[in-house]
């Protein structure tokens, strides 16, 4: 299983995933799923996956090294794309392309083929921006009304996000509850784990500001966790008991 998180506010954008991956209870490993595409004070996109780890790789190696136009002929790089639209287009083709050659091969061994991905950043001239990819090459955009994105495991980290974050939210903010969002995810599914890689880019710095693994031994990731779960029991403890028990 995997999770990973996008979320885009005014001041910037935030992305955060998991590492580990399952092929069976007895065969857990890690490899990275948040990538980073840079050419500082032009452009940082951040791409993150989720899904089938061989199809994703595929695609990323596909972005990164080229991928044909069949209008022009010319090769198209995420890094070279004129628009972070234009590199959602090129992820999308780059999906459709590894299914159309291995999707067959994988439905005839019974391997599951879902692929889900996470693309943001900013390329000069225009404002950050943050898309889902779907595995038929189809993208949704985050918006000021929904300005975060997940994929993967992502339903016992989205009542963080759903009821802390906004367009508003500050940088900070933003990060710390992404990881928050993650460690509650992590304690309810065993199949999201350590570490943990996070991205963070300031809007127009065009580089990122934060680019870095958490590990187990992180002291802030620690304090954040401890901290969360005293304010939660801290939080219900506070709240009047029901009205509901039978008196007398």
């Amino acid at each position: 299983m995997t999770y990973c998180c996008g979320i885009l506010v005014r001041e910037g954008l935030v992305m955060i995933a998991d590492t580990r991956t399952n092929a069976g209870l007895d065969n857990v490993s890690t490899f990275r799923k948040l990538h980073v595409f840079r050419n500082d004070g032009e452009r940082a996109i951040m791409l993150a996956t989720a899904g089938n780890l061989s199809i994703t790789q595929n695609v990323v190696a596909q972005i990164a090294q080229g991928l044909e136009n069949p209008q022009t002929g010319e090769l198209e790089r995420i890094t070279t794309a004129p628009s972070l639209f234009a590199g959602a287009e090129l992820v999308g083709r780059a999906m459709r392309r590894v299914r159309d050659v291995h999707g067959e091969a994988l439905e005839r061994a019974k391997v599951p083929i879902d692929s889900t991905l996470l693309l943001g950043g900013q390329v000069a001239g225009e404002r950050p921006r943050l898309f889902m990819v779907y595995g038929a090459g189809n993208f949704i955009e985050a918006t000021q009304d929904t300005p975060y994105l997940q994929i993967g495991e992502h339903k016992y980290g989205k009542p963080v996000l759903d009821r802390a974050v906004s367009y508003e939210t500050s940088l900070e903010d933003a990060l710390k509850l992404a990881l928050i969002s993650m460690d509650s995810t992590m304690r309810s599914n065993l199949g999201v784990g350590m570490p943990i890689d996070i991205g963070v880019m300031r809007r127009d710095a065009l580089t990122l500001e934060a680019d870095r693994r958490i590990d187990n031994v992180d002291p802030y990731f620690h304090d954040l966790r401890d901290r969360w779960s005293v304010a939660l029991r801290a939080a219900h403890l506070a709240i009047p008991s029901p009205p509901y028990f039978k008196k007398g």
